[in-house]
């Protein structure tokens, strides 16, 4: 996935004037894998962000101390630790008056998960789940393989990435099993291979614009095997998902940018500000602007990077 790493010292800024700042995994060479992990303290300041920002990379955070409260979009989370988090490329997120946070970060880009293909669907539905609360054992097991995987990545030695992907693959399935069947990914298939795409290419691009014609048209299907594929998967129509893919987004500008309601309406891709008053009020309730005025809270936007545990070759 391009884009997704930068060398250190490139500045990741917002990618349009008022969006929130978006952070890339840095690595230290280009052919390196694009994958750490680390505490929170090694991984650095940025893993600790108390403004709104994003990823261009998937985050697994094993939260072993601390209080206050951890937001992803509009969720909130009480910290009451320990807890196993989940933070999706693109999602809104910061810590909220954290004091004495603590424990370990895992980072990686979709392109690393090249020996679990599947993984890529059962992060998605892990997503619909993002935080839990750990009892005792499964804190214990939890903090082994994160520990695990931080060592295996520091020392770096013959073929740590193939082992890598093998002990995230193992985080992700006992992770999984916490969430409920639900979470299990669905069986292999052509079906279900249509739909992982349609929800990887709603990730990136759900909000832009998009017709159901379109994005059959670049998955290389027709719309009927498209909306086929995703009912069987979700239980839900492309069309619908289409729909909160972009209210999601234009909820997540609104609290978390400056942008006037145009400018939001505009970048969900509504020519039209009224229609785009129409339609979000129709699929939140509230109009925009009631939206904003309950949810608004200033945060402080820092254009700063994360430094993703790079490590020297």
């Amino acid at each position: 996935m391009s884009g997704t790493t930068a060398l250190p010292g490139t500045p990741c800024t917002a990618p349009r004037a008022g969006d929130p700042p978006m952070h890339r995994l840095q690595v230290r060479l280009p052919d390196q894998v694009p994958f750490a992990a680390g505490t929170f303290d090694t991984i650095g300041a940025m893993s600790r962000a108390a403004f709104p920002h994003r990823h261009t990379f998937y985050e697994i955070v094993h939260v072993t101390a601390g209080t206050g409260t951890h937001v992803v979009d509009l969720a909130r989370w009480a910290l009451h630790p320990p807890h196993l988090g989940l933070i999706l490329p693109g999602q809104l997120h910061h810590w909220e008056d954290a004091h004495g946070l603590d424990g370990s970060v895992v980072l990686f880009t979709e392109d690393f998960l090249l020996d679990h293909p599947g993984d890529r669907d059962l992060l998605r539905r892990l997503g619909e789940h993002p935080w839990l609360t750990l009892d005792g054992p499964t804190h214990a097991r939890t903090g082994r393989l994160m520990a695990e995987l931080i060592e295996e990545y520091g020392h770096g030695a013959d073929g740590f990435a193939t082992v890598l992907r093998s002990l995230l693959h193992v985080l992700l399935i006992r992770t999984a099993r916490l969430g409920g069947p639900g979470t299990h990914a669905p069986p292999p298939g052509r079906p279900a291979a249509v739909a992982e795409e349609f929800a990887g290419l709603l990730a990136r691009t759900g909000a832009e614009g998009r017709t159901v014609r379109e994005c059959a048209e670049f998955i290389g299907v027709t719309p009927g095997y498209l909306a086929e594929a995703v009912r069987a998967a979700t239980g839900r129509t492309p069309g619908a998902l289409l729909r909160e893919a972009r209210a999601r987004e234009a909820q997540r500008l609104l609290v978390g940018t400056g942008l006037s309601i145009r400018q939001v309406a505009a970048r969900v891709g509504f020519d039209d500000p009224a229609y785009f008053c129409r339609f979000f009020r129709r699929e939140t309730g509230r109009s925009p602007g009631d939206f904003r005025k309950h949810h608004d809270k200033h945060h402080d936007r820092r254009d700063e990077s994360i430094e993703g545990g790079a490590r020297s070759a």
